[in-house]
């Protein structure tokens, strides 16, 4: 089983989206990318497989950690992303990029000494199979350590941005939130199992409570929340008209306000944070 809607989804307009944000996402996600490399601890010299690499910032960040005995290698599946990576990761020689599916690719065996990922793992058709062959590319005892969002209701980047998009929409389509997506890994009983099904120990979840941190003022904000998430998924379903836009712009504001100080955007999140091995 492959996973091509996601490629298809991401190597379409949402990867563009992606790109054309990228600054201010890796802005907006940077403590996320933080807790997942404080969390790793990787070594110099480690070879590092780094699994919805997207635009770069978290291999080029690895890179530096690992330094130049290292290795980093960004797998991800959408053009948009990896055409951006390769030029952000031209300073890094230690560093490169794989277009591939990482749950069917097939990654040469213990060739890595460890797996990291910012918010790559919840779109696999199988996250079995998936971490099943991702282990496979790694030495024995490898760690791997990764950051999904935690619960919906203690994220309010989406559910926030939801409650406006309804506030001025109506009610919006259900989204079965065990499928491959953003929230695919909040429920760590769930996904416990799966990752232990794929051979991996010492499997653990860790909810992190962090901030996010949006670059800008609250207009900016709100205008990056109509391009990616819930509002911008309102925005399409509802064939919105540049009033609607608007109107759905002023709701953002009244639903974020509350996080914006005199030292920016601090917006609330929780983050589960996943660690595991492979088998010695």
């Amino acid at each position: 089983m492959s996973n091509a809607d996601q490629e298809a989804f991401w190597g379409s307009d949402a990867g563009d989206k992606w790109v054309a944000m990228q600054d201010r996402m890796d802005r907006l996600l940077q403590p996320v990318l933080d807790l997942v490399l404080v969390a790793a601890n990787l070594p110099q010299g480690a070879r590092v497989l780094d699994i919805g690499s997207g635009t770069g910032a978290s291999v080029a960040a690895a890179a530096s950690l690992v330094g130049p005995l290292g290795h980093v290698s960004g797998v991800d599946i959408s053009d948009p992303m990896l055409a951006l990576a390769k030029t952000r990761l031209q300073d890094h020689p230690n560093a490169a990029n794989l277009k591939a599916d990482a749950q069917i690719h097939p990654f040469m065996a213990q060739s890595f000494d460890a797996m990291i990922s910012r918010f790559g793992i919840m779109f696999f058709a199988d996250t079995t199979a998936a971490f099943a062959n991702i282990a496979r590319g790694l030495v024995p005892g490898a760690p791997l350590t990764f950051a999904a969002w935690g619960h919906a209701a203690k994220n309010p980047y989406f559910m926030r941005a939801a409650a406006a998009a309804t506030q001025v929409f109506g009610p919006m389509e259900k989204v079965d939130r065990t499928l491959p997506g953003p929230f695919a890994f909040e429920d760590a009983n769930r996904i416990i199992p799966m990752l232990k099904a794929a051979g991996l120990v010492d499997v653990t979840c860790r909810p992190v409570e962090l901030c996010l941190t949006p670059p800008g003022d609250l207009d900016d904000f709100t205008a990056l929340l109509c391009e990616i998430g819930p509002a911008d998924r309102a925005l399409r379903q509802f064939e919105a008209t540049a009033e609607d836009r608007a109107r759905l712009r002023e709701a953002l504001r009244a639903q974020m306000g509350e996080f914006a100080g005199a030292n920016g955007i601090r917006v609330p999140a929780l983050i589960n944070l996943y660690q595991a091995r492979t088998a010695a």
